[in-house]
C-alpha cells in the first residue's frame, strides 16, 4: 500500500463511492439531512453541498483560492437555495466527472478526493447508517492516504489494521525517531488521520500523538 502514486485512485474511489451513496441519498428525507454532522456547524446537506461544489470546482478548473474554509463556507452559502435534488445532482456529477482530471494532475488534488469519501463518511455517520469510513472503496482509501500522509508531513507509523494481513506504512521517517505503531480498525484510522471524533473507539497508539496525524487542517 506504501508504493508511488496510481493517479487512477483517486477515479476510483470518487465512482466507487458515487455507485454506494447516492441510491441513499435519493432515498433520504428532509429529516435526515438536517442531521448534524461530524464537521461543526454543518448539516448532511451542507457537507453534501460542499462536497460537490469541490468536484466540480476541479471538474471545471476554478481552483483560484478553493479549498480554504472560507472558500468552503462560500460555497455552501451559495447553494443554501438549491433544491435538495440540485444539490445531489451536482454532485454525482462531481463524483462521476473529477476523476479524470484528479488522475491528470501532478498529485496535489488526491487529498480532495480521499477528502470526498471521508465526507461521505461524516454523512453515513450522522444518518447511522453502517459503514462508516469504511466499506466499499477502503483499500483505494487508504493506498491513497499512505501518499497523502507522507505529503502533509506527518511521522512514520506502522499501522497494523483489523481484517488487514498487510503492515500499512504512513508518513516520514524522522531521524532520531523511530516509528510509531497503531492497532486499530480501519475507521478509526480514518477518524485519526482525518481529525473526526473518536468517542466510542478502540486503539493503541504509541509513538506520536493525535495531533500529529491529522492530515485535514
Amino acid at each position: 500500500m506504501a508504493g508511488e502514486r496510481d493517479p487512477w485512485l483517486p477515479d476510483r474511489l470518487l465512482r466507487t463511492e458515487r455507485d454506494a451513496l447516492m441510491p441513499l441519498l435519493r432515498g433520504t428525507d428532509q429529516y435526515g439531512f438536517a442531521a448534524r454532522t461530524a464537521c461543526p456547524g454543518w448539516t448532511v446537506r451542507q457537507v453534501l453541498a460542499h462536497c460537490g461544489a469541490a468536484l466540480v470546482r476541479i471538474v471545471e478548473g476554478r481552483l483560484e483560492g478553493a479549498f480554504t474554509p472560507e472558500a468552503n463556507a462560500a460555497d455552501v452559502r451559495e447553494r443554501a437555495d438549491w433544491t435538495t435534488s440540485q444539490v445531489l445532482d451536482e454532485l454525482e456529477r462531481g463524483f462521476t466527472e473529477a476523476g479524470p482530471v484528479i488522475a491528470a494532475s501532478d498529485g496535489e488534488l488526491d487529498v480532495i478526493a480521499l477528502g470526498e469519501w471521508v465526507h461521505a463518511g461524516d454523512v453515513r455517520d450522522a444518518l447511522g447508517e453502517s459503514g462508516a469510513y469504511d466499506g466499499k472503496g477502503a483499500l483505494e482509501a487508504l493506498t491513497i492516504l499512505s501518499v497523502v500522509s507522507r505529503v502533509r508531513h506527518t511521522p512514520r507509523l506502522h499501522a497494523t489494521l483489523q481484517g488487514h494481513g498487510e503492515l500499512l506504512v504512513l508518513g516520514n521517517e524522522v531521524e532520531g525517531r523511530p516509528a510509531a505503531s497503531l492497532a486499530a480498525d480501519v475507521p478509526t484510522l480514518i477518524r485519526l488521520y482525518a481529525g473526526r471524533p473518536l468517542v466510542r473507539t478502540r486503539y493503541e497508539l504509541r509513538g506520536a500523538t493525535e495531533s500529529e496525524l491529522v492530515i485535514y487542517g
